[in-house]
């Protein structure tokens, strides 16, 4: 796993993947050992290099599992270690597509694997169409979720009080996002705030542009960048919040989705990826939220002014998120089905090696 996983500046819905799942596998009976590694992946200097395939290698005969934000880095490394062992790859998502100078090294290591753990069916499908890897070795562990150390609020209201929970760059959209806000500021608009949680180092360039555009449209007193959270402050804001905003240009899931969900908040979120999927559906049916096209501020502003302009609609999505939290599945659930992943691995390697 890659190194600092447990950082609170750092927060990721990876490595908060990881960190659940080695206490489950735990917990469960698997004697567990986590070898952190460090290096700016999935691009590691050289140097990094030797501690994977060093980590690759130390311990002989188990089962490995391996973060994909390593592994598509260093194909030929866990290629070497998967002629070995059986080792199974985590996919939190590819990368080749947005870094195509990983596309020989990425197939490399989802190739040798003898098993892929996805984190969605989105990424499942991905998987099988772009590399082309049977669906056999490819076993879907979506994250489960933590239940809220309080139960969730009844709101009720105007439904202004946004929330954004996510680093700070173009990749999640926040540019996007703040294209919606100026659309929805103004005489004649709904009065409303956004809290946007998450980290400002990622792209202290973007982050930077962004405080100055905000302050240029008037917006820097009612959208405040908090940088990123605890989880206990964290569960704070959602309680405080009326719906979370997701602008992502690309998600292979989306564990704030969920996380909301977990505290009864609706959802308005890009209709990209793995999004979808985790926003599901309560059992009646009803989308606990509504969704809107990738990129495009006109849209997603319509679906924040629909959000805000009609109080039957927010009454209806805010039941739907009370009952599709109640079906979340729980980590012992993510764990069940990645130890499941690791038997057939095991097995399908132990067939291939004879």
């Amino acid at each position: 796993m890659p190194e600092g996983i447990d950082d609170v500046a750092r927060p990721s819905g990876g490595n908060r993947y990881d960190r659940h799942l080695c206490e489950e596998l735990s917990a469960a009976g698997w004697d567990v050992r986590e070898r952190p590694v460090p290096g700016d992946w999935p691009l590691p200097a050289p140097s990094a290099l030797p501690d994977l395939a060093a980590a690759l290698t130390a311990a002989p005969g188990r089962v490995i599992l391996v973060d994909g934000l390593l592994a598509s880095g260093a194909g030929v490394a866990v290629a070497r270690a998967a002629r070995a062992g059986p080792v199974t790859i985590l996919v939190h998502m590819p990368f080749s597509g947005a870094i195509p100078l990983l596309a020989e090294s990425e197939r490399l290591a989802f190739a040798s694997a003898a098993g892929l753990v996805a984190t969605s069916s989105w990424t499942a499908d991905l998987l099988r169409d772009r590399y082309g890897i049977d669906g056999e070795r490819i076993t879907v562990a979506t994250p489960g979720t933590d239940p809220p150390p309080l139960p969730p609020v009844d709101r009720e209201g105007d439904g202004s009080r946004l929330l954004c929970v996510a680093a700070v760059t173009r990749a999640k959209g926040l540019d996007v996002l703040a294209g919606a806000l100026e659309r929805l500021a103004g005489p004649g608009h709904p009065d409303w705030t956004c809290t946007v949680a998450g980290r400002l180092d990622v792209d202290a360039g973007f982050a930077q542009r962004l405080r100055a555009r905000l302050d240029a449209a008037g917006l820097s007193g009612r959208v405040h960048l908090t940088g990123p959270l605890p989880p206990e402050e964290l569960s704070a804001v959602y309680r405080g919040a009326d719906v979370l905003v997701v602008a992502s240009l690309a998600e292979t899931w989306g564990l704030v989705v969920t996380e909301a969900l977990a505290h009864g908040l609706p959802v308005v979120a890009t209709r990209v990826g793995g999004l979808p999927e985790a926003l599901g559906r309560a059992p009646d049916g009803e989308l606990p939220g509504l969704l809107a096209p990738p990129g495009d501020a006109d849209r997603l502003a319509a679906a924040l002014r629909t959000w805000l302009g009609d109080d039957r609609l927010r009454s209806r999505l805010r039941l739907a998120a009370r009952a599709r939290a109640q079906a979340l599945p729980g980590w012992g659930a993510t764990a069940g089905a990645v130890a499941a992943a690791l038997e057939a691995a095991r097995g399908r390697w132990a067939g291939e090696a004879t």
